[in-house]
């Protein structure tokens, strides 16, 4: 029975290092100091993060699985593109999903899921003036795993966490139009408000038009860097 308890024993300390390892690199590619098409070398990431090769190889195969990673053969692994077709569906998609979400968060109102709504909202204004959007960034990224939580269904949860993932960089291309940030933060108030209400269809429309309004801004950089 020993046997088997030490074998089956993980260890906590290795599995916070993959996860910390895992958030520093989709960080690194969510804010953009790795580029679409950038090569990742095993080597360089691990002087850049401070760790050795294994939790390299297995953070990188986690960002794989969600999109944000791509292996090439005979080069390994690259910050993955996206094309103008695929921005289009990924966006679609999401509008569809969130919607949802937002309906259902509104119908649900759990009063702990509103706090967290609006403790983010609130951060999100405080840091939006800030020339660094890596915080913005993450108060929005809070925002929505709050409404993800609230809409109740696992399975759009999901879906929509590994959309948000392959459309980050997109996101942060979308937040650094300068006229973009006060629109933005306008239209995530209005689905606030709704969900604090109850307006279920009112969440709903403003989730798709927050999405539909970002995505313009997103497939337009986009098209212009992929004439």
């Amino acid at each position: 029975m020993a046997k088997i308890e030490s074998d089956l024993n993980v260890s906590r300390e290795s599995t916070s290092l993959r996860l910390l390892v895992e958030n520093r690199l989709r960080s690194a590619i969510g804010s953009g100091l790795f580029k679409p098409g950038q090569r990742l070398i095993e080597r360089e990431l691990c002087e850049q993060v401070g760790v050795g090769r294994t939790s390299i190889r297995e953070a990188l195969r986690q960002l794989e699985a969600e999109g944000l990673v791509t292996t090439i053969p005979h080069r390994g692994p690259i910050v993955s593109t996206i094309s103008v077709e695929e921005a289009e569906q990924l966006y679609d998609l999401r509008a569809l999903l969130e919607g949802y979400a937002g309906r259902e968060c509104a119908r649900l109102r759990d009063p702990v899921i509103i706090e967290r709504l609006r403790k983010q909202f609130v951060q999100m204004g405080a840091v939006a003036g800030q020339e660094d959007r890596s915080d913005l960034l993450a108060a929005k990224t809070e925002f929505y795993a709050a409404l993800l939580e609230g809409c109740g269904n696992v399975f759009v949860e999901r879906f929509l966490k590994m959309l948000l993932n392959r459309v980050t960089v997109l996101r942060m291309t979308s937040m650094t139009q300068s006229n973009r940030i006060g629109r933005s933060l306008a239209e995530i108030e209005t689905i606030l408000v709704a969900i604090e209400a109850g307006d279920e269809d009112g969440a709903e429309q403003a989730c798709v038009q927050h999405i539909k309004n970002a995505a313009a801004i997103a497939l337009e950089a986009l098209r212009r860097d992929n004439p």
